[in-house]
């Protein structure tokens, strides 16, 4: 089930940046007392009673705005809008109700999302109370008083917040059809890829970057089976202010991640992995998914019989952290190996879901340890007690030991490759977590 995104929206210096600070717990977004300061978006992943959500932080609409910096958020807030399942829209008490509230407020009914009017910078109830009450004229609902920088109010206006995930949440657990995020930087073939599958042009394809602005979900049935495709604008670095949009594509990819499956990387062959690929990858590894890294435009690059063994190598070295990755050589010009696409996913997805009965587990653990001792401290060892599986999607293991702090990262990465050797999960991340039980519990 993926994760509802919600996304703070409103005019420029209205406290976004606190309150997007403030419910994902740490300070991320640069916060100023300046217009428009917060110029990239910024993703968390936040939790309120056991439901967890991804909040995306914008940067501020000012509607009728000619400045460039001031219309690009305009867009990029409403790349935010289309994207998000729950809008939080936030207002400045201090300012009061300005024209461009109504303006920002219209665009929001539009988008005919739930949204959720939240009255910042109410640092007291006592002072500002009845001015909160003005925030009614808006028309879109009850207007919820908070202090971002006091942290008031913050768990009613979250609990508002999550009655509109249980909808959402409960149509996408019904739909069991494999889902397929598409994603990589601009110009890399994704939507070509989704074109030759279709085999329709439903998809505008262009060597302008980031002509794909929206996620497109496409259905596609191959050997009896539905799959739903979902496609993305792509990724690009940083760099000038007219590539501001590209900055914000981000969001898009992590909110297409989120709702996949298996996550297909695709990269230009001819290009070679970027540290934009790796960025992307990270999202999808992070998130514990389903990996497959295609290699498009295959078909241009001159091939001797090691051609492929080289490559390979190349792309494992960069992205050493996802090493159990698949990797498949394709070209969506000639369609070569398209249909082994599918194969892959499938695999992928079995591996995303595998589980191991924990007897197995504790035998693979106890050989493990014979032929490699656990490390040890100042005389004390690491003894592991027992491993079993918790959860699928991705495979998660607990492990139960004497010490978590002598568990080093190096020892449970050996862990790992002993699992990966007997059961291979190919494709797919593997979860460890470590809890600390004494001996006298055996």
């Amino acid at each position: 089930m993926s994760k509802p995104i919600v996304a703070i929206v409103g005019r420029p210096n209205v406290g976004k940046s606190t309150l997007f600070n403030a419910l994902a717990g740490e300070s991320i977004s640069i916060v100023k007392d300046t217009p428009g300061v917060t110029r990239d978006r910024i993703y968390a992943d936040c939790t309120w009673l056991n439901m967890n959500f991804t909040l995306i932080d914008t940067g501020g609409i000012e509607p009728d705005s000619k400045d460039v910096i001031l219309s690009q958020m305009r867009e990029q807030a409403q790349i935010a809008i289309d994207t998000a399942d729950v809008i939080l829209f936030l207002v400045d008490v201090r300012q009061g109700l300005v024209d461009s509230d109504f303006k920002v407020a219209d665009m929001l009914r539009r988008s005919g999302k739930p949204v959720v009017l939240a009255v910042n910078k109410v640092d007291s109830f006592q002072k500002f109370g009845n001015d909160v009450y003005e925030f009614y004229n808006l028309g879109i609902g009850e207007p919820f008083a908070v202090s971002a920088a006091s942290r008031l109010g913050i768990g009613d206006l979250l609990d508002e917040v999550t009655k509109h995930f249980r909808a959402e949440q409960l149509m996408e657990a019904e739909d069991d059809r494999p889902r397929v995020a598409i994603v990589g930087k601009p110009n890399v073939g994704k939507s070509s890829i989704i074109n030759k599958i279709t085999g329709a042009n439903r998809m505008i394809v262009s060597d302008i970057a980031g002509t794909t602005r929206d996620a497109v979900d496409t259905e596609v049935v191959f050997d009896g089976t539905e799959y739903v495709f979902i496609d993305t604008a792509g990724l690009r670095r940083k760099s000038r202010i007219k590539e501001d949009l590209e900055r914000y594509s981000i969001i898009r990819t992590v909110a297409a991640v989120e709702r996949a499956d298996v996550v297909v990387l695709v990269i230009d062959a001819v290009e070679g992995v970027t540290e934009q690929d790796a960025k992307i990858a990270g999202i999808a590894h992070d998130r514990g998914k389903g990996i497959i890294i295609a290699v498009n435009k295959w078909d241009a690059i001159e091939k001797n019989d090691k051609t492929i063994y080289e490559y390979t190598k190349k792309v494992q070295d960069i992205l050493s952290f996802m090493q159990y990755a698949e990797i498949l050589f394709i070209s969506a010009v000639t369609g070569q190996r398209l249909s082994k696409l599918f194969e892959l996913i499938d695999v992928v997805r079995q591996n995303q879901n595998l589980r191991v009965a924990t007897g197995v587990l504790n035998e693979i653990m106890t050989e493990a340890v014979a032929l490699q001792q656990p490390p040890s401290d100042k005389g004390k060892r690491l003894k592991l007690f027992y491993m079993t599986q918790v959860a699928v999607k991705p495979p998660t293991f607990v492990i139960f030991v004497n010490d978590k702090e002598l568990a080093h990262f190096s020892y449970i990465r050996y862990l790992e490759n002993r699992i990966r050797e007997t059961f291979g999960f190919k494709g797919t991340a593997l979860k460890f977590l470590i809890r600390e039980r004494s001996g006298k519990e055996q």
